[in-house]
């Protein structure tokens, strides 16, 4: 879930938890708003972790002479710090 989708959640679960006034039968309309309202808070906590969380690479590219043949050699190596998701 993103940002977006957090503030999503916590708008609909306000308007249906404060705004909204009629009842459904065996459902609490109210319940469900303040639900979707924890559930919102939950995934934009989450989004904003995922968001500070940097990943840093370091990219090395080395260039030589072979000695033997006389061609000109180019290394590239690429190092991160975690897994992509």
């Amino acid at each position: 879930m993103s940002i977006g989708g957090g503030i999503f959640l916590i708008v609909v679960g306000a308007i249906l938890a404060f705004a909204v006034n009629f009842t459904v039968a065996g459902v609490d309309i109210h319940l469900i708003g303040y639900i979707l309202m924890a559930a919102g808070v939950l995934g934009l906590i989450l989004g904003i972790a995922l968001l500070a969380r940097r990943r840093s690479v370091t990219s090395t590219s080395r260039t030589g002479i072979d000695p033997v043949s006389g061609e000109r050699v180019t290394r590239r190596s690429t190092e991160g710090d975690g897994p992509v998701l």
